[in-house]
């Protein structure tokens, strides 16, 4: 997989309603070929809906997503697989394979009688890669949400797609592994990837990630470098509080502090006035 084959992820003018209520309102922005870009915003901001519309899970009401020049809607399901692998945010898995055979389902878009081998290399390096060569044989029900989370990471890498779509790729993972799964995406698009991830993190978004995309109340709220983007403004605007933004000593990338709101430190002095009275 070279550079020169590596997709771009553009969004223009999305919007998407789901049971009639509007969820994306005129989203647009790009994923540079070979970068690796952090989709942030509060929760039922329209994150994963945003995501499911770029993999060509959900059609949008209007606007257009296009990788590497083809608009998803336009793709066969099987083409649109070899373009962009997905880890979704459920981890759940409900039928009883093995990890390797999950693993293997990611090759479903390249199988043919004749690429076994082929598979079964892909397979295997998926395994070691994600760190789960140990459970390989294990019931993928049998194990840990955060062990899964790795699984569906794996299955995602043995597609082989030129893009990686990741959805709170790390919310089921220790810190430990929080690190190693984004160290693992960014070594990839170092090598020829690009990559979307949503990431409740922004710590880790900041470290790891070449710009971010801040979604609030289905619209684009900000986009750009971490350092242009994390803003005490834009994180308060975005997530309420009080954000400190301040440089990580050790990393250099922004870090951030939030307090609590005015209005709830208002009220715990008022509570620690009436204690004291």
């Amino acid at each position: 997989m070279t550079r020169e084959t590596t997709p771009m992820i553009d969004v223009e003018n999305v919007a998407v309603s789901l049971g009639g209520t509007p969820i994306l309102d005129s989203v647009s922005f790009s994923v540079p070929a070979q970068s690796f870009v952090a989709l942030v915003g509060p929760n039922g901001a329209g994150k994963t809906t945003l995501l499911r519309t770029i993999n060509g899970v959900l059609t949008p009401d209007s606007g257009t997503v296009s990788i590497d020049g083809n608009d998803v809607r336009s793709l066969s399901r099987r083409a649109a697989a070899r373009l962009v692998a997905t880890v979704p945010q459920d981890t759940t898995i409900s039928f009883e394979f093995s990890v390797r055979d999950v693993v293997a389902m990611g090759r479903t878009p390249h199988r043919s009688r004749f690429q076994r081998a082929d598979d079964d290399d892909s397979v295997e390096r998926a395994l070691r890669r994600a760190h789960i060569s140990h459970l390989a044989d294990r019931s993928a029900g049998s194990v840990s949400g955060g062990e899964r989370q790795r699984v569906l990471l794996a299955r995602a890498l043995a597609q082989d797609a030129p893009a990686l779509v990741l959805d709170e790729p790390t919310a089921s993972l220790d810190i430990t592994h929080q690190v190693r799964t984004l160290k693992l995406v960014r070594d990839l698009v170092d090598e020829s990837a690009t990559a979307l991830a949503a990431i409740h993190d922004l710590d880790l978004a900041a470290r790891f990630c070449d710009s971010i995309v801040v979604i609030s109340d289905g619209r684009v709220l900000a986009a750009g470098p971490p350092e242009s983007v994390l803003t005490e403004s834009t994180i308060a605007e975005a997530f309420g509080g009080r954000p400190h933004v301040h440089r990580h000593p050790v990393t250099q990338s922004p870090t951030i502090t939030t307090l609590g709101t005015r209005e709830s430190e208002r009220e715990h002095e008022h509570g620690q006035e009436r204690e004291q009275q």
